[in-house]
């Protein structure tokens, strides 16, 4: 009997130790499928924050599109007849003996009744001055002035266009580079035509010749890009840009505004910033005509794209608060469209929705830029787009940071 006791008891606390264990296990398991449904709440809310973050690139992209790149491949010219206003072409030149001799010409012989070429001489040490005095002899239009060669100080460009606009006779000017040449002998007629008592501002095209180099490419897509938004956001009564190669004003504006005498020393900025200070929702017309632009030799090698670029980012500093949003979140919001979709082919559930949206929004963005080229006469420029899209920005956001990192220039050539 005792010993069927000592068997009961034995039992008994072993049943207890396996039910403590089971207990033991149960608790186990459970905090397992508890960590295991933590991790994949966790995870599902990373991958819907993506997918969140996908859609909204998206809308971004396909929003900008529509507001202002539309805008520019929609546009078309008011027809306005002010041919008969007298107009002061100015060029500022540093030791563009070879252009001048080159381009000067079309710009001297250009088709319109009245108007004067102003050639500023910004310190040339090769043979600009000759050149000049030798189209003096033929051409009773043209006035050249001559900023001597000196230590004293150093200047930018904004010294030798302040020195153009106090020379020029008329009151409405149109500037352009040494290096440039216009498209037709239109293209004084069709950037003057734009002047009324509204329209102070007129902002034109300046393209870039065409070669087989990458870097030609490159920089003439960037270029037009770059020209559709501007003219995009200028339509959409928000003018921040402009390129000295090609632009217009009446003299009263420069002469009422301070800019250059604030900011002489940056190295760019002629454009730009006076764009800022004096461009209104009202007061700025552009041109996109194929006959109404200019055209010079683009950047030969990667470098000089760089430092091009470099001068002419010292000024985004001085952009309004709304132009500085967009201008960044343009950029970012596409890098992150391009990251995400290659993310999502790792995941074949989500691979044929993403690839379809990304799609959707190539095909408008080649749609908006067949039609603004063609507009614009940068023929099938637009077909390199999905090559050059996810590229640019990297580049541009390098060159945004070098900056950053390193001193401004003040030559500007």
């Amino acid at each position: 009997m005792q010993i069927y006791k000592s068997l009961i008891k034995r039992h008994l606390r072993s049943l207890s130790h396996d039910r403590a264990e089971l207990n033991i296990f149960n608790e186990w398991c459970l905090n397992k499928k508890v960590a295991t449904l933590k991790q994949k709440i966790v995870n599902n809310e990373i991958l819907y924050g993506l997918i969140g973050l996908f859609l909204f690139c998206y809308v971004f992209q396909v929003f900008f599109y529509l507001r202002f790149m539309l805008k520019t491949a929609t546009h078309k010219a008011p027809h306005n007849h002010n041919t008969s206003i007298p107009v002061s072409v100015i060029i500022c030149a540093h030791n563009e003996a070879d252009n001048l001799e080159r381009y000067l010409p079309s710009i001297l012989n250009q088709d319109y009744p009245d108007f004067q070429v102003v050639v500023v001489n910004d310190c040339s040490s090769d043979d600009t001055e000759m050149v000049l005095a030798q189209f003096k002899t033929n051409h009773d239009n043209l006035y050249y002035t001559t900023i001597p060669t000196g230590k004293k100080f150093i200047h930018g460009k904004k010294l030798a266009i302040t020195l153009g606009v106090k020379a020029a006779q008329h009151k409405h000017l149109l500037f352009t580079d040494a290096d440039c040449q216009p498209t037709s002998g239109k293209w004084l007629q069709l950037m003057a035509n734009q002047f009324n008592e509204e329209k102070e501002i007129v902002i034109g095209h300046g393209r870039y010749h065409s070669n087989k180099s990458l870097i030609n490419l490159f920089t003439r897509f960037e270029t037009f890009w770059n020209a559709v938004q501007y003219f995009g956001f200028t339509l959409r009564k928000q003018p921040f840009m402009a390129v000295g190669r090609n632009m217009a004003y009446k003299k009263e504006l420069f002469e009422k505004s301070e800019i250059f005498r604030r900011h002489l020393m940056l190295a760019s900025g002629d454009d730009d910033l006076l764009i800022n200070a004096c461009a209104t929702k009202k007061n700025t017309a552009i041109v996109l005509h194929p006959d109404g632009q200019t055209a010079s030799a683009a950047p030969g090698s990667f470098r000089d794209w760089f430092d091009r670029k470099s001068r002419h980012l010292t000024t985004s500093p001085h952009y309004s608060a709304r132009i500085k949003f967009w201008l960044i979140a343009e950029p970012i919001t596409r890098q992150l469209f391009w990251l995400l979709t290659l993310c999502s082919l790792f995941f074949p559930i989500f691979a044929a929705y993403s690839l379809a949206i990304f799609a959707s929004r190539m095909i408008l963005q080649y749609i908006i830029l067949a039609k603004a080229a063609r507009r614009m006469g940068e023929g099938r420029l637009y077909l390199y787009t999905i090559l050059l899209d996810v590229i640019t920005p990297m580049l541009l956001g390098t060159v945004w940071i070098v900056n950053i990192i390193s001193p401004n220039k003040t030559k500007w050539k």
